[in-house]
C-alpha cells in the first residue's frame, strides 16, 4: 500500500480519494434502545407498523360534525358531548348533532369535519354556523402522516433527531442499527504530561487526547483511551499490535515526523502497510493513514492545530463512511477578505478564521492573529477556516476567499 516516495507531499484530493478506495463501511449491527442511536447508521429498513395518526382527529378546537358536501351560514347543530385528547366521546352523531371536540382529540363515529370555534356562535347547547364549512375541513386522516406498511426509513439512513421521533410515534422502541466503531486512541512523546501534573523543564501538556475525543463525541464510536505513551520503539510496536486486534481505528497523535524520536511511521512499515504519510497542508503535514492487521491507523501530527485540523478534515469523513454514513465533503462557501491572509505558495492552507456577515447578507472572514499549529488560542478565536489553494500567494483585503464553516462538533 505504501506507493507514496519518501520526499513527496500527497496533495489532499488525492489523500482523500485513497481513503474512499481503502476504507469499506462495517457492517455488524445491534439492537439499540431509542435513547442511543442518534447519529447512528440504520442496518435494515423500518416499515410503519400503525397508521400515524391511528385514527381520524381534529387538527383544531371547535365541534365534530357530520356534513354531506358543505354546510350554509346558518346551519345549526345540538351539543351532545365533549371529546379531548386521550379521552375520546363514545358514541355515534346523528344528523344535526355535534360533540365539542379538542385537538388531537379522536373524531367521534360518522363525524367527518371539525368547525372552529370562531366559525360558530354557541347559545346554550346550540351552535349556529357564521362561515362556510366544507367537508373534511381540519380533520387530520388516519395514516395522514404515515400509512402502515409503508417503508418509511431506509436501510443506510443516517438517523437524525426527526427520524428517532418518527420511530417513536410510531410506537418502536429500538432499532437495528451499525455498531459503534471501535477506536483506540494514544499520544507518544516523552515531553508529554497529563493536565494536572507538574511540569520539569522541557515538558508540556498533553492536550490532542482529550480535544480529539469530545471532536469524536458526536460519531457513532466507542473510544479506548490508552493514555500517554514514551517513546519507546518496544512499547508502541507492543500497543500497536494489541490495539490492532481489538479495535476498528487505531489513532495516535504525534511521532510521524522525522525526528531521531519519531518511532511511530518507522514501526507501520515494519508491521502495517503505510497509503501516505506526508501531506502538502498547513498545518497538519505529518499524517499516516494505512492498514495495521485488522484495524485501519491514523497517525496524527502532535502540534494540537494540526490534529484538531486533519482530524477534522480527514478522520472525521473517514469515520462517518466507516459507519455506514455518506462521504460528505465539507460544506464550503466564498467570502471577501477584510484583512490579509499571508501565505507562501507550495501547501494547501486551513487558516483559522472569523466569519461574518455585512448588512448586504454578505459572508466576510478575517484571519485570527496567531496561525502557528501550537497556537490553540487561535483556535477557540475562529468560527472556520480559510482553504488557501496550494499555488496561492497571499490573499488581499476585498479579495475572495473560500472558507469553511466551523460545525457543532468543533463549537460545542
Amino acid at each position: 500500500m505504501d506507493n507514496q516516495p519518501p520526499s513527496s507531499l500527497l496533495p489532499m484530493d488525492i489523500a482523500l480519494d485513497r481513503l474512499r478506495e481503502a476504507l469499506l463501511p462495517i457492517t455488524e449491527s445491534e439492537l439499540s434502545p431509542l435513547e442511543y442511536i442518534l447519529g447512528r447508521t440504520l442496518a435494515e429498513p423500518v416499515v410503519a407498523p400503525i397508521n400515524v395518526p391511528p385514527s381520524d382527529n381534529s387538527a383544531m378546537d371547535g365541534y365534530a360534525v357530520h356534513i354531506d358536501i358543505a354546510a350554509a351560514p346558518g346551519t345549526q347543530w345540538h351539543v351532545i358531548g365533549t371529546a379531548l385528547a386521550g379521552a375520546p366521546w363514545e358514541g355515534t352523531i346523528q344528523s344535526g348533532e355535534c360533540v365539542r371536540i379538542t385537538t388531537g382529540a379522536m373524531l367521534p363515529d360518522n363525524a367527518n369535519t371539525v368547525v372552529i370555534e370562531e366559525d360558530v356562535s354557541l347559545d346554550g347547547d346550540t351552535i349556529t354556523l357564521q362561515e362556510t364549512l366544507v367537508q373534511g375541513e381540519h380533520v387530520r386522516p388516519a395514516g395522514d402522516d404515515v400509512v402502515k406498511g409503508d417503508v418509511v426509513l431506509a436501510s443506510g439512513k443516517t438517523l437524525g433527531v426527526a427520524d428517532i421521533g418518527l420511530l417513536a410515534a410510531m410506537g418502536i422502541a429500538e432499532a437495528e442499527v451499525i455498531r459503534p466503531l471501535r477506536i483506540a486512541l494514544f499520544a507518544t512523546g516523552d515531553e508529554l504530561k497529563e493536565p494536572g501534573a507538574t511540569l520539569k523543564p522541557g515538558q508540556i501538556y498533553e492536550s490532542n487526547r482529550v480535544a480529539l475525543t469530545h471532536l469524536l463525541k458526536s460519531l457513532p464510536v466507542e473510544i479506548t483511551n490508552l493514555g500517554i505513551l514514551p517513546d519507546d520503539p518496544k512499547l508502541l510496536r507492543e500497543t500497536f499490535l494489541a490495539a490492532a486486534d481489538s479495535h476498528d481505528i487505531v489513532i495516535s497523535t504525534g511521532g510521524v515526523s522525522v525526528g531521531d524520536a519519531d518511532y511511530t511511521r518507522e514501526i507501520l512499515q515494519e508491521i502495517g502497510d503505510i497509503a501516505f504519510w506526508k501531506l502538502a497542508i498547513k498545518p497538519g503535514k505529518p499524517v499516516a493513514f494505512g492498514r495495521l492487521n485488522n484495524a485501519w491507523f491514523f497517525g496524527l501530527p502532535g502540534n494540537p492545530v494540526s490534529a484538531l485540523v486533519t482530524a477534522h478534515q480527514i478522520l472525521l469523513p473517514a469515520i462517518r463512511y466507516m459507519a455506514g454514513q455518506d462521504w460528505h465533503e465539507p460544506f464550503r462557501l466564498k467570502a471577501v477578505a477584510t484583512k490579509t491572509f499571508r501565505k507562501k505558495p507550495g501547501r494547501m492552507d486551513f487558516q483559522r478564521a472569523i466569519l461574518t456577515r455585512n448588512h448586504q447578507g454578505d459572508w466576510e472572514a478575517e484571519p485570527t492573529s496567531g496561525q502557528g499549529s501550537h497556537m490553540l488560542l487561535s483556535f477557540t478565536q475562529a468560527n472556520g477556516y480559510a482553504v488557501i489553494p496550494a499555488e496561492s500567494g497571499d490573499i488581499p483585503i476585498g479579495s475572495e476567499v473560500t472558507v469553511v464553516p466551523f460545525g457543532a462538533e468543533l463549537l460545542g
